[in-house]
């Protein structure tokens, strides 16, 4: 396949992505309204629903009925047991509700996220707003939108004029709440204008995207949480880093994302690591 004829085909694909997305929305909007069942996975606060399943489903097979050679990663799937291996074949990564919590509680923070790679190279994202609509693309080299608008990060390199977001993750032992605790204060100390916590980590990035806040950093976020936004943030203009400095690693369960690098580069020298068990289960490499 030339260079051109995969431009075309990975352009199919996220026409395809956008379409599935939008549907997948509209699920989870009518699953707000309906009594959860929820339970929890690796932690009492780590909280799936029968509508995390449904969606995935949903998207995974009508997209294998399309591209029955191409490989997926999927929240539920993984949690269910299969293997969580990026390959160079093209390969789906989708979160079909990012926020479940939110979902949950009716918060109306709640996305639908699927990135596409190839050759272990991200080349599309898709994030779809499920509250109100708003949908989120970009392709590698094309650009990064929000509803047909062309987005662009802020590009702010002071910490004392910066909106900093960031999440919790699941671990809450005392030792691990203290670490997250310590790193906000640092950020807070600085002094940024605000940390935030929205309970999405895609709708979160897409503001980091938007130019509405200047950072974002997590410990313990998943591959699915990561893929499409990256690929908006770096086409909005912003930079998505490893929390050490280096290149950003999908499996690493870790990220610091910013509209400038030297904001990015602010935000890793504060932060103090938090160790989780990465996805692909290879050993972890302390930095």
């Amino acid at each position: 396949m030339t260079s051109m004829e995969s431009d075309k085909c990975w352009a199919e694909c996220m026409d395809v992505a956008v379409e599935i997305a939008r549907k997948a929305g509209q699920m989870v909007q009518e699953a707000v309204k309906q009594e959860k069942r929820v339970s929890s996975k690796s932690t009492p606060t780590d909280l799936v629903t029968e509508a995390d399943q449904q969606v995935e489903e949903l998207i995974i097979s009508t997209l294998r009925e399309r591209y029955p050679t191409h490989r997926f990663i999927g929240e539920e799937s993984s949690a269910a047991g299969e293997k969580c291996v990026l390959t160079d074949s093209p390969t789906w990564i989708i979160d079909p509700i990012d926020g479940t919590c939110n979902f949950v509680h009716s918060f109306p923070m709640v996305a639908v996220s699927i990135g596409f790679a190839v050759m272990k190279e991200l080349e599309f994202g898709v994030i779809y707003h499920c509250f109100d609509g708003t949908l989120y693309t970009a392709r590698k080299g094309h650009g990064a939108f929000c509803n047909g608008v062309r987005l662009q990060v802020s590009k702010e390199k002071d910490v004392s004029r910066a909106l900093i977001l960031t999440e919790i993750g699941a671990k809450r032992d005392p030792a691990t709440l203290n670490i997250f605790l310590e790193n906000m204060k640092k950020l807070l100390s600085a002094p940024a204008h605000g940390v935030r916590i929205i309970g999405s980590s895609t709708l979160a990035l897409c503001h980091i995207a938007s130019g509405a806040a200047e950072a974002y950093y997590q410990y313990g976020l998943h591959c699915w949480d990561i893929a499409a936004a990256a690929v908006i943030i770096r086409e909005a203009g912003g930079c998505v880093i490893d929390t050490s400095g280096g290149p950003l690693d999908l499996m690493s369960r870790r990220v610091v994302a910013a509209g400038s690098r030297e904001m990015a580069d602010y935000v890793v020298r504060q932060l103090q690591p938090i160790s989780y068990e990465r996805d692909d289960h290879q050993p972890i490499v302390q930095s």
